[in-house]
């Protein structure tokens, strides 16, 4: 068998959580079956050898932009087109978000071979992008994600939230069709690390409480009610914000007035505005006390995953596939959340900083607590969620669909 795999991201340039999910399953399915990864860019073909995947690079058709948004999804487009071409003996082809859907789908119609594609979020659940890509480019990359997700011979959601959601935005898509695969984590490479070398490095005061978020600046992780939320923290409590590619100008300058406004009020924040290495990440996440993920859309939530496999106990909003990662109670608290009919906005902002400020002070009020819970979140991670058993799941729908 030969997999395919297409998506926008793959490292060194990796920005969210379906990129991760890409870099790891395509390590681990590479050690069973042979894999070519199919990827976004410009960088140069790194052949395939034993348990290890062969990597092409494809780039856009020259566009005229003039000042039109909605140009980046031809551009994507433009990819895909690219992407789905001199294939050479593919058994099958995955697909990852609307960015290569379209390449999924026009690969199968090509080579008559299945399509699998993995479902990571939505278009139609994620009204913003309209603002990113204009108005024309939003109905593209919706075009892009129907076309493909309905016409795939599997779909898989990275969590019973995301098939729920997928099945009631396109309803046309067959329940059989669907199988819930949960993200993993490679819990040797994510696991505490007690040096402090990177936490001295930014200034990261480790005699005291520290609240820590991971992420990019993007409406839906909802860092400004974070933000609001730390006016309520206990007294001398740090927050460490490690959040940079900002997606949303108007999010960034929410993000950027609410820590000023908390330095105003003689809060301490220190703010990374970066993509780090993974080291330095897992060093920082390590020291926080508490892990703060305030998400207003969360397909699942890869980051709450890493966090707990470090030994950290999460504070974490109720809302898409999260509940199926932190317990409440058990590896952290989740916190009740009701959004606006636009999905952007919760419905009572003033309730969710309220609650965001209880659930993380319970934890910096009673360290032992926090302990515990982090000893249960790395735990349940070593149990159910490790990317060889992610990896043995998604071949057995690959093997359902090429064996059909």
């Amino acid at each position: 068998m030969k997999v395919v795999i297409l998506t926008r991201e793959y490292p060194p340039h990796v920005y969210g959580g379906a990129g991760v999910h890409v870099e790891y399953l395509s390590r681990e399915l590479a050690k069973i079956v042979e894999v070519e990864v199919r990827r976004f860019g410009t960088e140069d073909s790194v052949p395939g050898r034993p348990g290890q995947p062969a990597v092409r690079s494809f780039a856009p058709w020259d566009a005229i932009h003039d000042g039109d948004r909605s140009s980046a999804a031809l551009e994507v487009m433009s990819t895909d087109l690219a992407m789905a071409s001199g294939m050479d003996r593919p058994s099958l082809v995955l697909s990852h978000t609307w960015y290569t859907n379209l390449a999924g789908h026009l690969a199968k119609l090509r080579y008559g071979i299945p399509h699998v594609a993995t479902t990571h979020s939505l278009e139609p659940l994620r009204p913003r992008k309209a603002e990113q890509l204009a108005a024309g480019g939003y109905a593209l990359s919706s075009f892009c994600e129907r076309t493909g997700l309905e016409g795939a011979d599997a779909v898989i959601a990275v969590s019973g939230a995301m098939r729920d959601d997928l099945l009631g935005v396109y309803p046309d898509i067959p329940p059989e069709r669907v199988t819930v695969i949960h993200n993993g984590i490679d819990t040797d490479q994510f696991r505490r690390d007690a040096a402090t070398d990177v936490v001295d490095r930014y200034a990261i005061d480790l005699s005291r409480p520290r609240v820590v978020f991971v992420g990019r600046i993007t409406r839906q992780k909802g860092i400004p009610y974070l933000l609001r939320a730390a006016e309520r923290l206990l007294q001398g409590t740090q927050l460490v914000l490690v959040a940079g590619s900002p997606d949303e100008p108007d999010v960034e300058r929410d993000v950027a007035a609410g820590v000023h406004r908390l330095r105003e009020r003689g809060r301490d924040v220190i703010w990374i505005e970066a993509m780090l290495p993974r080291r330095d990440l897992i060093q920082i996440v390590s020291h926080a006390t508490v892990f703060g993920r305030p998400s207003l859309y969360e397909p699942l939530g890869i980051l709450n995953l890493e966090a707990m496999a470090c030994g950290v106990p999460v504070v974490a909003t109720r809302t898409g596939g999260i509940p199926e990662v932190v317990e409440d109670g058990v590896t952290g608290w989740l916190v009740p959340f009701q959004p606006a009919d636009d999905r952007s906005t919760p419905a009572d902002p003033e309730a969710l900083v309220d609650r965001l400020a209880d659930r993380i002070n319970d934890l910096l009020e009673h360290p032992d607590r926090a302990e515990a819970f982090g000893r249960a979140s790395r735990a349940r991670v070593e149990k159910r969620f490790t990317w060889s058993s992610v990896a043995l799941a998604t071949l057995e729908v690959y093997r359902g669909v090429t064996e059909s």
